[in-house]
């Protein structure tokens, strides 16, 4: 009997999802990888995917562990994600005013 197989959990944008776009844009641009990132913050790399993807959020202990990790402040890592929220939130193309 063949299994079949789960379909991943892809939550709706929301400050999960805009902490994990941060977290990857962070760390691609400090050229680690997930595994390196997750070795030296003592999780395994699935965590890391799980926050990246907005599935799993971090402690306070865990944000600024990364953060130290990645050599920014936890601070940095909360500004980039309510930018990206708000970015998110902003209309991309102007909407004509009603008549």
């Amino acid at each position: 009997m063949a299994q079949t197989r789960k379909k991943q959990v892809q939550p709706e944008f929301g400050p999960d999802k805009a902490f994990g776009i941060a977290l990857r844009e962070v760390r691609t641009a400090k050229g680690l990888s997930q595994e390196g990132l997750a070795d030296e913050a003592g999780v395994d790399r699935t965590y890391v995917s799980l926050m990246e993807r907005g599935i799993k959020s971090p402690t306070l202990r865990m944000l600024i562990r990364l953060a130290a990790i990645l050599g920014v402040t936890a601070g940095e890592l909360v500004g980039r994600t309510e930018a990206i929220m708000s970015a998110a939130r902003s209309p991309t193309r102007k909407t004509p005013p009603p008549d």
